[in-house]
């Protein structure tokens, strides 16, 4: 694995805009981007996930994330979410955490977080389960990164605000 490639990660509570600005990030940077594979994963679900459903989250983001760290060209890459997701979701849905995961967060670090503010107006999916609650899983985000002494900024605004906000963070966490 290439350890010189820096991951960007973009976080944050449902419906905050995390795989579009992902992906167009990616698209401004010409860099690889590793898409959210809970989303994948949870699609595909017939029953109610359990913990070894978030071990296999766990697992299966980390393997896409170690494919495209290995095979970019590039000086860094943008992650759809991190495992930190699964820490989030097996707290809040299961009430514990899978060792494998507490293990691996000081171990996986990432170079900079952009925690996508809540500012969007919320959009109904499948897959999203909390259109109450975003304050409460905004305070969550931010409790977690700072337990990692995570370097990470919020990012807010609307349409093209939000984008360009995101990219000044980005341009100015590459030009230390």
């Amino acid at each position: 694995m290439n350890k010189l490639v820096k991951k960007i990660a973009i976080v944050g509570p449902e419906s905050t805009g995390k795989s579009t600005m992902s992906q167009l990030l990616a698209k401004h940077y010409g860099v690889s981007w590793v898409p959210e594979y809970a989303r994948y994963y949870c699609e595909h679900l017939t029953a109610p996930y359990t913990l070894q459903d978030e071990v296999n989250m766990f697992y299966g983001q980390i393997a896409l994330e170690d494919a495209i760290l290995v095979t970019t060209e590039s000086d860094f890459i943008i992650c759809d979410t991190t495992f930190v997701t699964v820490k989030i979701w097996s707290d809040e849905m299961l009430g514990e955490t899978p060792r494998v995961v507490l293990d691996a967060l000081p171990k996986r670090p990432y170079d900079l977080y952009l925690l996508m503010d809540i500012d969007l107006p919320w959009q109904d999916d499948p897959l999203r389960d909390f259109p109450n609650q975003r304050e409460y899983f905004m305070e969550v985000w931010h409790q977690e990164l700072k337990a990692l002494d995570a370097k990470y900024r919020v990012i807010g605004g609307l349409g093209n605000q939000r984008v360009t906000h995101a990219i000044k963070a980005i341009d100015e966490f590459l030009e230390r």
